[in-house]
């Protein structure tokens, strides 16, 4: 096994990087609200050139996305803990998962643990990180609903997706989530969302995967008019950056935190949990 995994720009893999760099970032400069202590040890293990990102690691922008990576991953968190307190032997599923170990942060001892990705990218996260006992990978599109066999929802199943949603088709998400809400009762899902205008500040990134089509993909301006699929689903949600915490934190300053305020609000930022 190769000591380091190369990894290219303008690929599918790259767009692993951005939050794990941003949850490297935001454990060295605001410890004391988040720490990731697996972040760095990937960062190391992986040959990609990370110069631009250090380089600008210290301006405000760089500092904010550190802080939204960091706050969508405490707030997953937040909802998994919740779900595991009624559930402690449930099924913890990261959907679209790249090098994320939410599963491994909210681990009580007893839970099971699965990561759903495509091939290529289960392929790279198993030369990085080797799954535990109660942890396994299934390699498969998320659209391809065998993936759900490997699922074990006797005990519980509580489903999460952070910052995967927004690349996929609006339709195929509400596909996703009939399919789960039949598929594990009493179960939970849990996903990130920004607005259209959020959306269109991902356009670069989209752009380089080859997407150019804005409106075919999953953003969402009003979830209790928009995400009322089933009634079936119990849905609830609240905002992204401030929903959850405070974010008063040695650091994290005045402005960070209104800026927070204004992507809650501007650019539709929430957290959506859909009970089944």
């Amino acid at each position: 096994m190769p000591d380091k995994i190369h990894i290219e720009k303008n690929t599918v893999q790259e767009t692993l990087l951005v939050p794990l760099y941003g949850r490297k970032m935001c454990s060295e400069k605001f410890p004391e609200l988040y720490t990731d202590l697996s972040a760095n040890e990937l960062c190391e293990k992986i040959d990609y050139d990370f110069s631009e990102q250090e380089a600008r690691k210290n301006s405000f922008s760089y500092q904010f996305g550190a802080l939204e990576a960091a706050m969508r991953q405490l707030d997953m968190m937040w909802e998994l803990n919740d779900y595991i307190k009624t559930h402690p032997e449930a099924s913890v599923v990261n959907l679209g998962c790249g090098l994320d170990q939410t599963g491994r942060d909210v681990d009580n001892g007893t839970i099971k643990i699965v990561n759903v990705d495509l091939p290529d990218i289960i392929a790279a996260r198993e030369q990085l990180i080797t799954p535990g006992d109660r942890e396994k990978n299934i390699a498969s599109d998320i659209n391809d609903f065998a993936w759900m066999d490997g699922v074990d929802g006797s005990k519980g199943a509580v489903f999460f997706a952070a910052g995967v949603f927004h690349y996929f088709k609006r339709e195929d998400i509400k596909k996703l989530v009939l399919a789960l809400a039949e598929r594990f009762p009493g179960g939970r899902l849990v996903f990130d969302i920004v607005g259209k205008t959020g959306l269109k500040l991902m356009l670069k990134t989209l752009k380089n995967l080859g997407i150019s089509n804005l409106d075919d993909f999953f953003y969402v301006d009003d979830p209790d008019k928009e995400l009322v699929w089933s009634d079936k689903i119990k849905l609830s949600h609240k905002p992204y950056m401030l929903g959850y915490y405070d974010m008063k934190s040695p650091g994290v300053k005045g402005s960070h935190r209104f800026v927070a305020k204004i992507g809650d609000r501007l650019f539709r930022m929430n957290i959506i949990r859909m009970d089944f």
